[in-house]
Order: structure tokens, then sequence, then C-alpha cells
């Protein structure tokens, strides 16, 4: 069975995601599991949280900035972005250089 728009679109921005230097991961058991994406550069730690590809909401975005200071609490959110997979990957993909 082919895929929808969606679906294929998806899958391009998941690829490209990963070239761009992120490292998915099923963070639950099951094919369809939830992923986590994580890249690391010198100024950013970026992470995707992909729960679903098409529930609202379901998906999430951070960058933090990098530091060399210990940050209680972490490492201070410099952007976020939620939503399905679509608007999160394309935002990601497009929108934060590594």
């Amino acid at each position: 069975m082919a895929d929808s728009p969606d679906l294929a679109a998806a899958k391009r921005l998941l690829d490209a995601a990963k070239e761009a230097g992120f490292c998915f991961q099923r963070i639950a058991p099951g094919e369809d599991a939830p992923l986590l994406g994580v890249r690391q550069s010198t100024q950013w730690l970026d992470e995707i949280h992909l729960g679903g590809f098409w529930a609202p909401q379901s998906c999430t975005a951070i960058r933090r900035r990098r530091s060399s200071l210990v940050v209680p609490g972490g490492l201070p959110v410099a952007q976020r972005v939620s939503g399905d997979a679509l608007i999160v990957l394309h935002t990601v993909v497009t929108d934060w250089p590594a």
C-alpha cells in the first residue's frame, strides 16, 4: 500500500533531520513507539520527540543553548515548537541550523 502524501513528506523530513545530524531511537517498545532525536553541536543541544505522526500536539522539539557553566535545572530553552510531525520536523530541519 502506498504512503499518503503527508506520510511521505514526514518520512522525507525525518530523513533530512538524520542527514542534519539527529540520532533517533525508539523510547518505548513497539514498531510505532515514540521516537527521540538528539543533535549536539558546539552551540546547541536540540531534541525532537515524535509521539505520533498525525495527532495534534503529539510532537515537540526544543533547542537549548549549550554552556560551559553548570546551570541548575538544566540548560534554558531557547526555542520550542509543538504540533504534528510535519510542523515540528519542518521547523527543526529548515529553521534550526546545526
